[in-house]
């Protein structure tokens, strides 16, 4: 019986049919997604000096953890915000799974209209969290994206990528402090239950995580009063479940927001 459901599981997970790669500064995240669900997903230090053998190696390991068949695959998307590195993903591609690549450029056909200028600048990542956000959870809406940078991302109620603000991430004012000031220690970043710090380490804790509290609120403040109170807010991201939790405005967080877009944006291709 229970070898018969093992058989029937990796059937199941066999029928993947889309590998979409979200490709950001600190981390890679791959997702595998069968029709409309995600089946497999993986979240991999971003190695610029990785060569097209160690991803696709690593990749078809990955497949292999999961009992999925590589040959499943039947399309390919990326959001990458790390130029360097398209090449050799869109050769990994090629050579591991035999089809060509496609990259999300926001001036290119992803069915959002996008306000800011030049439309090019704008990260491929946002647009595709943009276009999730709002097929989800309709318009007006803020995507918060906590990852290096902490972005804010407006969507206008018919749809449209008005722009958005960005901040330093809150992992590289941690690096900031450590390696700037002699006397202070590497941290990780969690709420103290008070803000007044008792040790050098609770202080820059409680600093840290309180003090983005206030940046991503006092920021939303201001949205808020720009697109209306009735807008919704979701958050996503490596810290999106941490700091939305202590948040005044953030009432939804949407850990694979990112690659719901690349999904959402692939169905639109077909």
């Amino acid at each position: 019986m229970a070898s018969d459901q093992k058989k029937t599981q990796r059937a199941s997970r066999n029928s993947a049919v889309l590998l979409a790669i979200d490709v950001g500064n600190t981390n890679t995240v791959l997702g595998v997604f069968e029709k409309k669900k995600l089946v497999a997903h993986w979240r991999l230090t971003t190695l610029y000096e990785q060569t097209v053998d160690e991803w696709g190696i690593l990749i078809r390991n990955l497949f292999m953890l999961e009992n999925l068949d590589p040959r499943n695959i039947q399309g390919i998307i990326i959001a990458s915000v790390v130029p360097p590195l398209d090449s050799c993903l869109e050769e990994v591609a090629r050579r591991y799974f035999h089809m060509p690549a496609v990259f999300v450029r926001p001036e290119g056909k992803t069915g959002m209209p996008v306000r800011y200028q030049p439309p090019q600048d704008v990260g491929s990542d946002r647009i595709v969290n943009g276009v999730a956000a709002f097929e989800k959870y309709g318009g007006p809406c803020i995507v918060v994206d906590f990852g290096t940078a902490i972005t804010f991302d407006a969507i206008s109620e018919a749809g449209e990528y008005l722009g958005g603000v960005i901040a330093p991430g809150v992992g590289i004012s941690a690096d900031a402090l450590f390696e700037r000031a002699a006397r202070l220690p590497r941290v990780d970043i969690r709420p103290t239950g008070s803000v007044i710090g008792t040790t050098t380490v609770t202080s820059m804790q409680s600093g840290l995580y309180y003090g983005y509290l206030g940046l991503v609120d006092g920021i939303l403040d201001r949205m808020l009063e720009a697109l209306g109170k009735k807008c919704r807010i979701v958050a996503t991201g490596g810290q999106a479940s941490l700091l939305a939790a202590g948040s005044r405005h953030i009432r939804q967080t949407d850990e694979f927001l990112t690659l719901e877009g690349l999904r959402i944006l692939w169905s639109r291709l077909q």
